[in-house]
């Protein structure tokens, strides 16, 4: 009896492909082809689940969120049973240093991802335009909430101290990637910075 092919288990194992190959040779240079030799099938199957390169792209890019969204809520789960304000703040940004080969790749291809998105308008849209309102909302809720704690000080603007958290990660983060600073720097630095927000924590 033939086995029974998972799809969903077909797909994401083409997905993953892409990102492992992006991470090697750059996303600019992925073709169905390099996807195809790395997930060990042919192009031809590759072609079955993505008509287009530009569908696998996007496929890979809606995976790249998802997963990061999976590790910011494992780290929060890991700061306990009722995570305070500065302990959700602190795992949101420290999910954008790449500490470990996944979150380097994820990093490396979703920066790549950005670049692109600028001459390449189909591979921009929504994901990119409205995710960074989206956390800074959110982000700033958590500091309202702690300023209303007494665990931030309360002269903060919150809406405009999500804006510069979510800045500077991006930033250690990518000078992680370019091997100005080491993942421990750059936690070290977020660490440092929080406790200036947050003296009550």
């Amino acid at each position: 009896m033939p086995k029974l092919v998972d799809h969903e288990e077909r797909r994401a194992g083409i997905i993953d492909a892409l990102l492992r190959t992006a991470a090697d040779t750059g996303l600019h240079a992925v073709t169905m082809r390099s996807v195809a030799v790395e997930a060990g099938i042919s192009v031809r199957l590759v072609q079955y689940y993505f008509d287009t390169k530009e569908q696998l792209l996007l496929a890979a890019l809606h995976r790249l969120t998802e997963r990061m969204g999976e590790r910011v809520r494992d780290r929060v789960r890991a700061a306990g049973p009722a995570p305070s304000p500065r302990d959700v703040v602190e795992a949101i940004l420290l999910e954008a240093v790449p500490t470990d080969e996944e979150s380097r790749v994820f990093h490396l291809v979703h920066t790549e991802y950005a670049v692109l998105s600028v001459t390449d308008p189909a591979l921009g849209g929504p994901q990119f335009l409205a995710a960074p309102g989206e956390m800074e909302r959110f982000l700033a809720d958590r500091l309202t909430a702690a300023q209303q704690a007494g665990d931030a000080d309360p002269r903060l603007d919150a809406a405009r101290e999500a804006v510069v958290l979510l800045s500077v990660s991006a930033g250690l983060g990518l000078s992680v990637l370019l091997g100005q600073r080491t993942a421990d720097d750059a936690t070290a630095v977020l660490r440092y910075h929080l406790g200036r927000l947050f003296p009550g924590s």
